[in-house]
């Protein structure tokens, strides 16, 4: 759009033109064009990944959530009476500690982990296909990757590098420190596996994931296939490179993580019923002789609550993503190496996963829905996730 510039007799002053005043005039147009220009943007709905227009909405406020004071009340302390400050067997619970959405305007957040040499957190976008960076120094989101191969979930090796299960390409790969990226896996006794879904790694440098069927079902975080093999729980040798199936009956199997011991393995059943589960079991022996002993239910979630990834603290403490049934179970429940319930922290989404992160272990970052949370907590989350 182009537009003249006229200039009434007035601003001639005898047979010259009034610099002021066409200087002034001159910078009104270009706010008129950048107004107009913003206006013209703001009238075209954003596109969705179907290429259909999507309604545009306002992005969730970013800082502390509406209404915060300390103590924050999104805190729930299990354990009664309940006391405004102080330890209360809840580690996310000690007076000045609050919830904050430190970024937002994602479709479904996910598998996030922390990179404390350069204070960023990595999460997945899945049906929006990218890796996302958040800054913890300046608070800044960028693309880390994108297409991601409809990625889910993260974490790091003992050498710092990073790890990703990927659904579309149906496979665990690590970045190497120039960027390239290696394959673990992607097949198990020559078939493909399903569509990796989270990982650990353990202390001998073994990392473990979980293989549902989620990113084959569809096409909205992968693609749809047919499954060749069970979904199950994997080991990959960190010498060898061999891949083992350690356990091929846990319905759906999803998050996973180790007691800080490593003695236990914690594997959410998220198709198990009449309710979700998170499963034990005891790890027996150690490298290529280690095994899984019997299963067991830890924490069957009850009617609507729904467990996906976890993580856990230096003291045992599961923080499990929860939510989905109603609004009042969206946010984070905590148990301890019991099973028993002892807080909960009230988000306005429902929480998908989580890490912890900061400079030492003691931030816990929440990847729900459409945002990032994060939360200062009284524990460190414990190596390996």
């Amino acid at each position: 759009m182009t537009s003249s510039l006229t200039f009434p007799d007035s601003q001639q002053q005898g047979g010259r033109f009034d610099r002021r005043k066409i200087l002034t005039g001159a910078a009104a147009l270009a706010a008129s064009a950048v107004t107009m220009k913003t206006a013209s943007a703001a009238s075209v709905a954003p596109l969705g990944q179907t290429g259909a227009p999507t309604t545009a909405s306002p992005p969730l406020p970013l800082g502390p959530l509406s209404g915060a004071r300390y103590p924050d009340a999104r805190l729930e302390s299990m354990k009664k009476p309940t006391v405004s400050f102080g330890p209360t067997g809840f580690p996310a619970f000690a007076g000045t500690m609050a919830v904050e959405r430190v970024a937002t305007g994602f479709r479904w957040a996910e598998g996030p982990v922390y990179f404390p040499a350069g204070r960023y957190v990595l999460f997945s976008d899945i049906p929006n296909n990218r890796v996302l960076r958040w800054d913890e120094e300046t608070g800044a989101v960028s693309i880390f990757r994108k297409p991601s191969n409809n990625a889910n979930g993260h974490t790091r090796d003992r050498r710092g590098r990073l790890i990703a299960c990927e659904h579309d390409a149906r496979r665990v790969v690590r970045f190497e420190y120039d960027g390239a990226i290696t394959v673990l896996a992607d097949s198990y006794n020559g078939k493909p596996l399903n569509s990796p879904n989270d990982v650990v790694v353990k202390s001998d440098g073994s990392i473990w994931f979980t293989d549902p069927m989620f990113g084959i079902l569809g096409y909205y975080e992968g693609h749809k296939a047919e499954s060749e093999n069970k979904p199950a729980v994997y080991r990959l040798d960190p010498t060898t490179g061999k891949l083992s199936m350690m356990v091929d009956d846990i319905p759906g199997p999803n998050g996973l993580a180790f007691s800080p011991d490593e003695k236990k393995l914690y594997v959410v059943a998220s198709r198990a019923e009449p309710h979700r589960t998170i499963l034990s079991y005891d790890v027996l022996g150690d490298g290529n002789d280690t095994r899984l002993g019997k299963g067991s239910v830890l924490i069957d979630a009850g009617p609507g609550g729904s467990p996906d990834g976890f993580r856990v603290d230096v003291d045992g403490n599961l923080w499990c993503g929860w939510g989905m049934g109603s609004p009042e179970l969206d946010g984070v429940r905590v148990f301890n190496s019991t099973g028993k319930p002892i807080g909960h922290i009230d988000l306005p989404e429902r929480c998908a996963n989580l890490c912890f992160g900061g400079r030492y272990r003691n931030r816990l970052f929440m990847a729900a829905s459409h945002s990032l949370y994060a939360l200062y907590v009284n524990t460190q989350g414990a190596l390996g996730g």
